[in-house]
């Protein structure tokens, strides 16, 4: 099984070897096979099922009675276990506040780490095509956040 540094250098030498500019992860997993990737061994059954467990966790939606709004049935919840964080889900009707706050706080982290990352890869995009007009990437999504909740009002998707 192929490591994600060995993988990185694989996705460069197709792109070298094919010219492809928008490449198909079908055709690199064949590409790669071809080149002597062993396929990974399969997940362990249990683990398998626990992400399988979290994603639907993750994905279940319940509408608010009074709003006709969706809202995530669960919530992920990061606690500290044997000096590793596991991520345990609690029912929204049952989080406390302190629950609530953690899960907040981790999901809102990871948007702002996607957005420094965005700007990141702007920034060099930028750098390599001074020819170009920059792409600015608004971080404020405040009155989106407004128009969207709007609009499925208005479309009834709520």
């Amino acid at each position: 099984m192929a490591g994600p540094k060995t993988l990185q250098k694989l996705i460069a030498l197709y792109r070298v070897k094919t010219g492809e500019t928008e490449m198909d992860p079908s055709k690199i997993a064949d590409f790669a096979l071809a080149n002597g990737v062993t396929l990974p061994t399969p997940a362990d059954p249990k683990k398998l099922l626990v992400q399988q467990i979290s994603q639907a966790a993750r994905e279940e939606m319940r509408v608010d009675r009074t709003t006709g709004r969706p809202y995530r049935a669960y919530h992920s919840l990061p606690v500290p276990q044997g000096g590793e964080t596991l991520f345990f889900w609690i029912d929204i009707e049952d989080a406390s506040r302190a629950q609530m706050v953690r899960s907040t706080n981790r999901r809102r982290e990871h948007v702002v780490g996607e957005l420094v990352q965005l700007s990141f890869d702007l920034d060099h995009w930028a750098a390599s095509n001074p020819n170009e007009e920059p792409i600015e990437a608004e971080l404020d999504f405040s009155l989106d956040v407004e128009w969207r909740k709007a609009s499925d009002e208005e479309d009834g998707a709520a």
